[in-house]
């Protein structure tokens, strides 16, 4: 190639260069501006459903134990089965216990023929005493010997009673109305009231205690809330008991009772509610979630999407001259996470970015989408 040609290139190449720097130049920059949706804080009246982990317990658990010792001849109910008060459960050997009961009412038989005998023996040694034909330590001893006769009766009538309670401890009822839990012991076992575990255990489920534990701040906040722990219970909404596999039972309950103490060693302090359990769906032993509603008057509350963390600590996003300006927020997780009611960190009237936090940077512009 001459250098001519070589020449002509380089001035062609050059020229379309400067061309194209000259058109890119002239090209109009394309931005695009994304817009926010944006939220101003400001107080509003909330109900805020609030969660505590709980026990389910009937409203007795009552350990059977039996009174006297001996063998089990007779196993009258089944684990689960429904009894009611006074309800045979067990029968203990009863041979010896009635042996000993009719020992005692032969004593008594005894015992009163003796008395009747002392009484005669006195009332006579009276009447011959008023004629002067013995002494008055004759009388004496016979009116001892009628008193003793007498004490005897009664110590013979109480061995009888006794007796009497033993054997009908042989059957061993249903202190109360409920189901009968496991049955450790069969027919044929030894037992005695010194056993290491009951006989069986009868819950009386018709009402279900639920147990929860409340934070020293939190009953601080709920006494206030009320004026005092007395109003608190005459005047709290009733309760919702949420079960282990996640359900809503469909009755609700009430707050009965709240411990005058606090437990040093968790610093909180025990709450118990009542729940009907007509359906027999609740079993004492179990375990939920007591959601317990609250009311806040004037409250801030954000929702939890509008809100992003760092380091454990949670942060929003404030609309300031335009540009978004983080700011650390002090919240409490209600309603499962959804919301947070803000302790500290924002006031009344502030705009705040609603959505897409997690991709905005400190100082980015904002446009404001408009609804």
């Amino acid at each position: 190639m001459t250098m001519m040609n070589k020449t002509s290139m380089r001035l062609i190449l050059i020229i379309s260069c400067a061309t194209l720097a000259v058109s890119c130049k002239q090209a109009p920059a394309v931005q695009t501006e994304t817009e926010y949706a944006v939220l101003k804080v400001q107080p509003s009246d909330k109900v805020i459903f609030t969660s505590y982990s709980a026990t389910i317990r009937g409203r007795q658990d009552i350990d059977i134990y039996p009174q006297v010792s001996g063998f089990i001849t007779k196993l009258c109910v089944e684990e689960g089965q429904t009894v009611r008060r006074g309800q045979v459960l067990f029968v203990i050997d009863q041979v010896p216990y009635q042996a000993a009961l009719q020992t005692a009412e032969a004593n008594v038989e005894a015992a009163t023929a003796s008395l009747a005998t002392a009484k005669l023996t006195y009332d006579s040694k009276k009447e011959l005493r008023a004629r002067n034909v013995v002494s008055d330590f004759d009388l004496k001893t016979a009116e001892n010997a009628w008193l003793s006769a007498k004490a005897q009766l009664a110590q013979m009538k109480a061995q009888e009673l006794s007796a009497r309670n033993n054997l009908s401890y042989t059957e061993v009822k249903s202190p109360c109305d409920g189901v009968v839990g496991t049955l450790p012991y069969r027919v044929g076992a030894l037992v005695s009231a010194n056993l290491p575990q009951p006989l069986t255990t009868v819950s009386d489920n018709s009402d279900m205690y639920v147990y929860f534990s409340m934070t020293e701040n939190q009953l601080l906040a709920l006494t206030r809330q009320y004026g005092s722990k007395s109003a608190a219970l005459k005047d709290m909404p009733a309760v919702e008991l949420q079960l282990n596999d996640k359900s809503v039972y469909s009755e609700r309950g009430k707050i009965e009772t709240i411990s005058g103490v606090v437990d040093r060693s968790t610093g909180t302090a025990s709450l118990r509610a009542v729940f009907p359990n007509g359906s027999g769906l609740l079993y004492s032993g179990t375990s939920g979630n007591v959601i317990l509603p609250v009311a806040k008057t004037g409250t801030l509350v954000i929702p939890q999407v509008t809100t992003f963390e760092i380091q454990d600590k949670v942060y929003v996003y404030k609309v300031v001259d335009g540009k978004a300006t983080s700011a650390p927020v002090s919240v409490t997780r209600v309603n499962g996470g959804q919301e947070y009611i803000v302790d500290e960190g924002l006031s009344e009237g502030d705009i705040i970015i609603a959505e897409g936090v997690g991709l905005l940077r400190e100082g980015t512009p904002i446009k404001v989408k408009q609804n």
